[in-house]
């Protein structure tokens, strides 16, 4: 057995939003052998989803430290601090400036495993995202189907495929689902940005509503991913906290937040259009519907289910129609409702010990963008986050030796508010206007 499957593990994770690092902790913890005492250290990278205290508290994942930081502060960081593992929780764009920062940073000495990978369901932007992911030791796939795609994509650029894993969504688990609860529960699942209009998004309430109307018997929950002011990993401009504002509703009607996990617990049907919670609620075998109301389509996500069995609309739901999941299909998406949930990750706890392991140390990071083989596209990549084409920190660029003070404090909450006006208030009043 490698002495790195036995040691203890320094692991670090960096983290854009609550969703990036409710996986990237996860994942951390899932990637380290049952043998291995482990130090998560977690890095929130400062920015417009820089994750709240109450939603870290409602992710529930700890970490023996976890402060926030700019991109340049946590290179600096990672040039002076041993790990032995890295999660890059990251947007793709962020994964590609840190990965080019990181090298420079690393230019001499030992270095750690860098691992990155997907939240959830990879239905947009496949080829961008990945190949801003490349370059990681370890690109992580969260099923068969993904890790096929990924290194179909890799290939078709002549970039090494080597570093794609399957493993599976780290946050998959708790009770298989045994029977109908009393009363009877259906969740909806909302997403921050799926659909994105308000037209679509009144539909879907107005449908959740009329569903709690016509069974009396039945408690309807819309699940929120975040309060009114709150981001997370996607902007939502139109929270359907202010769309239910004035509305008449039902006593069976209403919304909750908190962990999925012990939503699902009294979960009997999970209604979404294409929220990763459909994959956790399939892993527990909870009758799981995904809507084609609005069409099947590449922009909603839900053209991700075609196959599953789990395609309804709210017109079959009212009439009492229970989805039956395709087995094949579930099996491919990684969800693991058979039992080999277990083993997920052992594929990748053993890569990361061979790594660790190898004599002489990791080779510097070598992603596929380069000034070479990108010059129009990786330097905006790459100042976006302050550094220069070499990854080096540009003049100026911020940073921070200790924790912001008070009235730095409220600058920095006033600039997110003014942000989140701007998202959820005026953009959808400027957009109804250019649809005049």
């Amino acid at each position: 057995m490698p002495a790195s499957a036995t040691k203890s593990l320094r692991i670090a994770v960096l983290a854009d939003s609550d969703t990036r690092w409710k996986w990237g902790a996860l994942t951390a913890r899932r990637l380290a052998p049952a043998a291995a005492g482990v130090r998560l250290d977690g890095y929130l990278l400062r920015g417009r989803a820089t994750p709240t205290p109450r939603q870290l508290q409602e992710v529930g994942v700890p970490a023996d430290s976890l402060r926030e930081v700019t991109g340049v502060e946590f290179l600096r960081e990672m040039s002076t601090t041993s790990y032995d593992v890295l999660v890059l929780a990251l947007v793709g764009g962020g994964v590609q400036a840190m990965l080019h920062g990181l090298r420079n940073a690393w230019a001499s000495g030992r270095r750690p495993v860098v691992v990155t990978g997907y939240v959830g369901v990879v239905y947009e932007k496949l080829a961008d995202g990945l190949l801003l992911r490349h370059g990681a030791d370890l690109v992580l796939a969260n099923s068969r189907h993904d890790a096929d795609r990924f290194r179909a994509v890799y290939e078709g650029v002549g970039a090494d495929a080597s570093s794609v894993t399957e493993v599976a969504l780290p946050f998959l688990g708790g009770e298989a689902y045994t029977g109908e609860h009393h009363p009877y529960t259906v969740v909806f699942a909302a997403q921050p940005s799926v659909p994105d209009s308000r037209r679509d998004r009144a539909y879907l309430l107005d449908r959740l509503i009329g569903h709690a109307r016509r069974h009396p018997g039945r408690e309807v929950l819309l699940k929120l991913r975040s309060r009114p002011g709150e981001h997370t990993t996607h902007i939502e401009e139109l929270p359907y906290q202010k769309l239910v504002q004035g509305m008449d509703t039902p006593p069976n009607f209403r919304l909750v937040y908190g962990h999925m996990g012990e939503v699902l617990d009294r979960t009997d049907l999970l209604v979404t259009v294409s929220s990763t919670a459909a994959l956790e609620a399939l892993h527990r075998r909870i009758p799981t519907v995904v809507l084609t109301d609005l069409g099947v389509r590449e922009a909603l996500g839900n053209h991700h289910f075609t196959g599953s069995g789990c395609l309804a609309s709210w017109d079959q739901l009212d009439a009492g129609y229970r989805p039956a999941p395709d087995e094949e299909w579930v099996a491919r998406q990684g969800v693991a409702a058979d039992g080999s949930y277990a083993t997920a990750f052992d594929t990748a706890r053993d890569r990361i010990a061979g790594l660790l392991d190898r004599p002489g140390g990791l080779p510097p990071l070598d992603p596929y963008y380069t000034p070479r083989t990108a010059p129009g596209y990786l330097p905006g990549i790459l100042a976006r986050h302050h550094l220069g084409p070499d990854g080096a920190p540009l003049p100026g660029a911020p940073a921070a030796d200790k924790a912001p003070g008070p009235v730095r404090q409220i600058v920095r909450r006033a600039a997110r508010g003014a942000y989140r006006h701007g998202v959820q208030r005026v953009a959808p009043v400027i957009r109804r206007m250019g649809e005049l």
